[in-house]
């Protein structure tokens, strides 16, 4: 037997603005909406248990020291990397430097909460 990720957990301060800039960059929507303020996203149509794990943004956050230990990946499916970094940017997410030397294959960003995640060159295709 073996497990596989189902969801991924973020604390967020603001989960309404971190789960829609994630919907737009993944293609998810809303599944669930806590009373607690905690938002789950996921793919649409599959929901929690599918295929690709889903997120859930944790209302309150405590604040952050230093580098994350965990960060998402992410690739395009439908146009090339630097369309994608367009978009991307487009959406709301930064450059950050984490001690890149210009030469790498990924370009790594920040979502509007300051969460690092890389956009790697591979085009995958959709789910």
């Amino acid at each position: 037997m073996a497990c596989r990720i189902s969801e991924l957990v973020i604390d967020a301060e603001d989960p309404g603005r971190l789960a829609a800039f994630w919907c737009d960059v993944l293609g998810y929507v809303e599944l669930d909406r806590e009373s607690d303020g905690s938002i789950q996203i996921g793919p649409s149509g599959a929901g929690f248990g599918g295929a690709q794990p889903t997120l859930v943004l944790n209302a309150g956050r405590s604040p952050r020291i230093g580098k994350l230990p965990l960060h998402i990946d992410v690739n395009a499916t439908d146009r090339d990397q630097n369309a994608e970094l367009a978009r991307l940017l487009a959406l709301g997410a930064v450059p950050v430097d984490v001690g890149q030397t210009g030469e790498e294959s990924w370009h790594v960003l920040a979502d509007p909460e300051g969460n690092e995640f890389c956009l790697l060159r591979t085009r995958l295709k959709s789910i």
